[in-house]
This record gives C-alpha cells, sequence and structure tokens, in this order.
C-alpha cells in the first residue's frame, strides 16, 4: 500500500522544544524522526528520504544552513524549513540561497509551522521539477561511470587512482551487477595504456571448448572450422588491458596456461608451436569466493595468488543506500537523452519521495544493475509524465519487502492462542527497535512505522 503519511526531520537542539514539536507534528498525522544535532540529522539522512526537514539555524557542530544545503543536494525535493530565534531578514536570505523553501522565526505557533507545511508540500507536488533543477551529480561523486560519495565508495575512488597508474594485475570481486567491468574500465581509462585497446572476455558465456581458441587464438585447421588464422582476446589487447570476467569458471588446463601468460608474458596459438610474446595488463573478476574455491581444489593457488596482486571488493548497493539518489537521477538523465531530439528542451525526470523512499528501503539483490533495469522501466511506464511515482516501480519494489516473522512461529497439533502470540511478537519488535536505536522512540516508531504517541502507549501497555 502507498505510504500515505509524510515524513519529517526534526532537527532541534532544545530537547523540550523539539518534543513539544514532535508531539503536535504527530498527532497531525506526520511520522516524525527527531535529531538533536546536525551530525545525527546527517546520518538520518543518508538512511532515508524525508518529505520535509525543519532545522534551528543555530546548531552544534554542523549548523542549519550547512545542513539544509546537504539534504537538499541529496534529495532535491526534500522541504527543507529553518526556525530561528536568530530570525533576521539577513539569515532568512541565506538559508533560502542555500535551498531552504521558507522561514519561521521563534517564538511560533504551530498553526504557523504546519501552514509553511502544506503549502510548501502543495507548490512542490504541482511543480515538483523545479526542484530537481537545483540537483547537480557533481564530479567529485563520480569516476569514469562510477558514481556516489558513500564513504565505500569514496574509499573506492581513491583505490582507484592510486591503481590506475600501476601495471600489476587486479582481482575484482562483488556480487553480480556491482559493477565490476565498469571498474575496469575505469582502470583502464585512467591508466598509461588507455591510448591501446580494453578487450573484455567472459569466461561463463562462453563453451569451455571455445574459451581456449577466443583467449589465445587458432591458426588455420587447429580444429573443425578454424578456416583462417585469428587472433585471440589477449593479442587484441596488446599494450592495453584484457578484463577476463569470471574467471572462476575457467577449466584447470586453461587455468594452468593463463598462469603461464602473466608470468612469462607469451603463449601459443590453439595449434601452432609459434610463442607469441605480449604486453597486457590482466584485470580479472568474479562474483564466487576463489579463496574457497581454491581450499575445496576448484581453482589453481598459484593462479589466484598471481590474480590477487591488486584486490578490490565491490559494494553491494544495499550497503550503500546513500548513494541510490544519486544514481536514480543519473539513470534518469540518461533515459531522456535515449529519448533523443524530441526530448531536449522537456522537463527533467524526477522521482517523488514516496518511490525514493522505496527505492532506499529494497535490498536490491541484483544491485546497480536491477537499480538501472527499475528506473528504465519507471520510465517507460510513466506515460509521459516526468515525475516517477510508486506505481511506475517494478511490481517487487511497490510492496515493502515483509519480514519472515509468521515463519518462525510454530503452529502445534492442538493449536496456540493467537492473541498472545501477536502480543508476544508485538513486545519482541519493540523491544529491538529501542535497543536499535538506543532507546530514541522517535527512530524506534520510524523502524516500526508507527506514530511516536502509539509507540509511547504500547510501552505503558507493556509496563507490569
Amino acid at each position: 500500500m502507498p505510504d500515505t503519511a509524510k515524513h519529517v526531520l526534526l532537527v532541534e537542539d532544545e530537547p523540550p522544544l523539539r518534543q513539544a514539536i514532535a508531539e503536535q507534528l504527530s498527532d497531525r498525522g506526520y511520522q516524525v524522526q527527531e535529531a538533536d544535532s546536525g551530525e545525527a540529522a546527517l546520518t538520518y539522512l543518508s538512511e532515508f528520504a524525508f518529505d520535509i526537514i525543519i532545522t534551528d539555524l543555530r546548531l552544534p557542530g554542523v549548523d542549519g544552513a550547512t545542513l539544509v544545503q546537504s539534504a537538499v543536494d541529496r534529495y532535491p525535493e526534500i522541504v527543507a524549513i529553518v526556525v530561528t530565534g536568530y530570525g533576521t531578514v539577513k539569515d532568512a536570505v541565506a538559508a533560502i540561497k542555500r535551498g531552504a523553501w521558507d522561514f519561521v522565526a521563534k517564538p511560533f505557533q504551530i498553526d504557523e509551522l504546519l501552514h509553511v507545511m502544506d503549502s510548501a508540500l502543495e507548490q512542490r507536488r504541482l511543480k515538483s521539477e523545479n526542484a530537481y533543477l537545483r540537483a547537480q551529480l557533481e564530479e567529485r561523486y563520480r569516476f569514469e561511470g562510477l558514481i556516489g560519495k558513500s564513504r565505500a565508495m569514496t574509499r573506492l575512488f581513491q583505490l582507484l587512482e592510486t591503481v590506475a597508474t600501476t601495471t600489476s594485475t587486479i582481482l575484482v570481486t562483488g556480487e553480480t551487477g556491482t559493477g565490476k567491468e565498469v571498474v575496469a574500465r575505469a582502470i583502464h581509462h585512467n591508466s598509461p595504456r588507455r591510448a591501446s585497446r580494453f578487450v573484455a572476455l567472459n569466461c561463463s558465456a562462453i563453451p569451455e571448448t571455445l574459451l581456449e581458441a577466443e583467449l589465445f587464438g587458432h591458426v588455420r585447421g587447429a580444429f573443425t572450422g578454424a578456416v583462417g588464422n585469428r587472433q585471440g582476446r589477449l593479442e587484441q589487447a596488446h599494450k592495453g588491458t584484457l578484463f577476463l570476467d569470471e574467471v572462476g569458471t575457467m577449466s584447470a588446463a586453461l587455468q594452468m596456461k593463463l598462469l603461464r601468460v602473466l608470468q612469462q608474458r607469451e603463449f601459443e596459438r590453439v595449434g601452432d608451436s609459434h610463442t607469441v610474446k605480449v604486453d597486457v595488463r590482466v584485470i580479472a573478476a568474479t562474483n564466487s569466493d576463489l579463496q574457497q574455491m581454491v581450499e575445496d581444489g576448484q581453482f589453481r593457488s598459484d593462479l589466484y595468488y598471481r590474480l590477487n596482486v591488486i584486490p578490490i571488493q565491490m559494494p553491494p548497493l544495499r550497503d550503500r543506500k546513500e548513494d541510490i539518489p544519486l544514481l536514480v537521477q543519473h539513470f534518469l538523465d540518461r533515459f531522456r537523452e535515449l529519448q533523443g531530439p524530441s526530448a531536449e528542451g522537456a522537463n527533467r525526470f524526477t522521482v517523488s519521495q514516496e518511490a525514493m523512499r522505496r527505492l532506499m528501503s529494497y535490498s536490491w539483490p541484483g544491485n546497480v544493475r536491477q537499480l538501472e533495469n527499475a528506473i528504465e522501466r519507471a520510465v517507460a511506464f510513466s506515460g509521459g509524465r516526468t515525475q516517477i511515482d510508486l506505481l511506475d516501480l517494478p511490481p517487487e519494489l511497490q510492496q515493502p519487502e515483509a519480514a519472515p516473522v509468521a515463519s518462525a512461529v510454530s503452529l502445534p497439533e492442538e493449536g496456540l492462542d493467537l492473541a498472545s502470540v501477536v502480543a508476544s511478537i508485538e513486545r519482541d519488535l519493540i523491544h529491538r527497535s529501542l535497543e536499535r536505536t538506543g532507546g530514541n522512540k522517535g527512530r524506534a516508531a520510524r523502524l516500526l512505522n508507527l506514530k511516536r504517541t502509539t509507540l509511547v502507549e504500547k510501552l505503558k501497555r507493556l509496563q507490569p
């Protein structure tokens, strides 16, 4: 079911005022997450796409104006409202320039704040595409086709900048769809070999009987159908980079021949005794655990150590969810360009916050490739609209992923007390949510998709 409640991030370092505002907003149907500092608010923003952020300007550490700019950069459709006791025109103008929607001066009535929020949400609904015009996918969040500003991607960019200038063999590991070939291409295009070819070979996509000839080439008459001499991928990549995807699927015999190439920089074509010298950098990739395969005797240990000179581990998308808004907008812009000249001058595609929340809460077993396919489908199903809504997403994203709670409860032959079991499950989930959030009732309520006041009432009933 669509999430109709509006989600608010309330940032205020005075606990009594923050709690009072949170309770009044919760009573009016808003889902409120409280934060007592700019740093805490940034953490929440990295995990969740809020509809509204309400923040004081004067905060310990990261100030409200900086927080507003960070929120708008990450979520161009978020409504940012500044509340401050230092309500000068200069402060108001500065905050609005940083991306704030409006400015409310202390002291204020809750109805005044609600009016500003309602007005802003209505204007966002009518002109949501204008907010996205402020969004910029800055170049510091990119590295040759890779996009992200999460800690994992920042570390990856730094590693790629270091290893690109070397000639060492690299082993890229990670789940399917994480972008292993994109990384290999990025390394090549930032290396001294960029003027030569980047040649890719998917070892799992070619039958074993043909893979050797595909890799090393063959001479005429080497086997049935070999009507002429043919260069293999190794020769094609001379002076450049050879990318071997799914290297773990190679046969033992082919592993031995690849090892010789890495050690001696030479090989023979299939059916030929002439030795060919080659200068090539090898980047291998796999979604298998090669170390475990070595222990199981399925992969040569000497080849593994030759390939694993510089290991690069690709993070799964579920571990860098703060990058999802950047990736989504990147794919939307790409698909808009693919519409051709008729799309020139058209409004930029945007994503509703409800759809963005679902995109960020999904586990993405297919990683970035699955996200790209989901956005392409959403654009196709948008029917000419410029905003992607929840119902435009693939079916598996339209419903929240259900936790397997019921399956963990056994059903005895004599039956059970359903009310007692449900109450026990509810009690356990409430306690777990509070443990995870360090006792923060507002955040625990959001984890359980409850109002804070509802969670407080349930806690009162649970007390002996």
